[in-house]
């Protein structure tokens, strides 16, 4: 991928052609343990539990559900550039009240379709390594964001420990492309998430980066070994 553009269109494409069995294969790879990674990222967003916030990157609409699920009065804008991750995400909402405050909306993250000060919170799972200019999509975040507002970004990070590291390496490089790949029947998106991650910018890059959007405060804290990383911004 030469430039910007077409990371944009090859990730867009990529993730076309998987959003069927996202979810499934989501499950499969992790062993579920997304479920809890995203429980605890959306646990840090309590103290809002009424008012808009928007979920970005929002995909098959995962922790969009559980955005609504913790607090029942609180209203989802699910904001996601590859409209049928998010038409596979509608064909699963449960029919509960959560239907009725989700509100997915195809848009891009680096020019959101949103206007200053809207949000009290901004959320994004594992969709920050996609954006083709970061530094542009920080900004954005900080722009939508109301002030005190709080950016939350769940993201694979590399574990460090002299254990985990090689076995985790070893399963992320030559046993989920391989295993994802059958059951999803698109290899390459697979091999595509496993060379994003080790090119990803190291934990300190990403925080002093947030804080050149903007962000008063930002910070992180490892999950599962550090395999990934909940960053936090404050507006």
């Amino acid at each position: 991928m030469r430039n910007p553009e077409e990371k944009k269109e090859f990730v867009r494409e990529k993730f076309s052609s998987i959003s069927g069995k996202y979810d499934l294969i989501n499950s499969l790879v992790s062993f579920q343990i997304d479920r809890y990674w995203r429980w605890q990222t959306t646990r840090l967003l309590k103290e809002f539990p009424e008012g808009p916030v928007l979920d970005l990157c929002a995909g098959t609409l995962p922790l969009s559900l559980e955005l609504a699920r913790q607090a029942s009065r609180r209203l989802v804008v699910a904001v996601d550039f590859c409209e049928d991750m998010l038409r596979a995400g509608l064909a699963k909402l449960p029919n509960d009240n959560r239907r009725a405050r989700i509100l997915p909306v195809c848009g891009d993250g680096e020019e959101l379709p949103a206007g200053e000060n809207i949000f009290w919170g901004i959320t994004v799972a594992f969709g920050v390594r996609n954006l083709s200019r970061t530094e542009k999509g920080l900004r954005e975040m900080w722009r939508g964001l109301r002030p005190g507002g709080k950016l939350l970004i769940l993201e694979f990070s590399r574990p460090t420990n002299p254990v985990v590291k090689p076995l985790y390496h070893f399963y992320l490089n030559r046993v989920l492309p391989r295993v994802a790949g059958l059951v999803s029947g698109d290899k390459e998106a697979y091999e595509y998430l496993a060379s994003s991650i080790a090119e990803f910018y190291e934990p300190e890059t990403l925080l002093t980066m947030m804080r050149q959007a903007g962000f008063s405060k930002a910070f992180r804290r490892p999950l599962t070994f550090g395999i990934v990383t909940i960053y936090v911004g404050i507006k």
